[in-house]
């Protein structure tokens, strides 16, 4: 159960990141929560602690590579559409590909109440993932190879974090947002390089004018706060001064997600790899929760059913 915590926890991040990303370009949203979460890391490690090796600080190094490469796929993927098939095909995978390593490679064996469990979380995590209301359109080869290949990215980030030793700590989550913070750091300062070039004001390489990419800082997806092709009549405008409130959304969503980054890591070295994976991909719960709460929009009744399947799940899983 500590995984389906962690899911809601990495939600509830999504919700932050999904309001930053009304008024921060997504990727800036992501270097700030990257690096918001890194300095949260940091701060912690006096107390968590952690034992450095070369292995473990590899290891956190390359998951915050898979997780940069996540964000991409997903950010291209989503902008291709629709979302309502893309989006829940990017969870499953995510969920499958760790499942199948732990149990092919890792050898982790479940009971028959275990993989009974392992099903329904599946159908909970095409459910819980739909977006209601989107057209239905045939989804092109080009957006479904990205979203399984974002799926492929997410789910290596947790096989990458469930090779670290017990005794790394908090390590390898501090080499996973420095690397993430260094690669997404990097392009928005090219852009602001390539704005500079053209003579543009800052925020025209870091606002934005309207539309709202389908994607989180955390590198879900945003199911609640995005919709695109909502630009405006003139994309040429310069888009509107980033209010301080997207930016303290930011850094929160950041230090939201380094949190459930750590309760995930700690659900990684307590139980199976197969497990965490199925109930982590449940993550849009929390998001569409929050949004019910604080901003009053209606929960579908296909996400409903897919949150009732989620506890199902968790319950057996936990049983197994």
């Amino acid at each position: 159960m500590i995984a389906l915590l962690g899911a809601l926890v990495f939600g509830s991040a999504d919700f932050l990141g999904g309001l930053a990303a009304k008024r921060l370009r997504s990727i800036l949203a992501t270097a700030v929560a990257a690096a918001s979460g890194l300095v949260l890391l940091l701060a912690l490690y006096p107390l968590l602690g952690g034992t450095w090796s070369a292995a473990d600080v590899g290891w956190g190094a390359l998951s915050g590579v898979f997780g940069a490469t996540a964000i991409a796929l997903l950010y291209a993927c989503l902008a291709i559409g629709p979302m309502s098939i893309l989006s829940p095909l990017t969870a499953v995978v995510s969920a499958i590909a760790p499942i199948l390593w732990g149990l092919l490679v890792g050898g982790e064996q479940l009971s028959a109440l275990g993989y009974g469990g392992l099903g329904v979380a599946l159908v909970a995590v095409v459910l819980v993932g739909f977006i209601p209301g989107d057209t239905v359109v045939r989804p092109s080869a080009r957006g479904v190879l990205m979203a399984i290949g974002a799926g492929l990215a997410i789910g290596g980030f947790m096989v990458v974090l469930d090779q670290t030793a017990h005794d790394s700590g908090i390590v390898p989550l501090v080499m996973n947002r420095a690397a993430n913070a260094a690669i997404t750091g990097t392009v928005v300062v090219l852009l602001l390089v390539a704005a500079r070039r053209r003579r543009l004001p800052a925020r025209s390489a870091l606002g934005v004018r309207g539309a709202v990419l389908g994607a989180t800082p955390t590198g879900h997806a945003d199911l609640e706060h995005a919709r695109l092709g909502q630009a405006g009549p003139d994309a040429t405008t310069l888009p509107p001064r980033i209010p301080a409130a997207a930016w303290w959304l930011a850094i929160a969503c950041g230090m939201v997600d380094s949190s459930a980054n750590a309760i995930m890591l700690v659900a990684l070295r307590l139980g199976d790899l197969s497990i965490v994976s199925a109930l982590t991909a449940m993550y849009p719960a929390g998001t569409i929760l929050l949004a019910a709460v604080v901003l009053r929009e209606r929960i579908a009744a296909v996400q409903w059913a897919g949150l009732g399947l989620a506890l199902a799940a968790g319950a057996m899983l936990a049983l197994a």
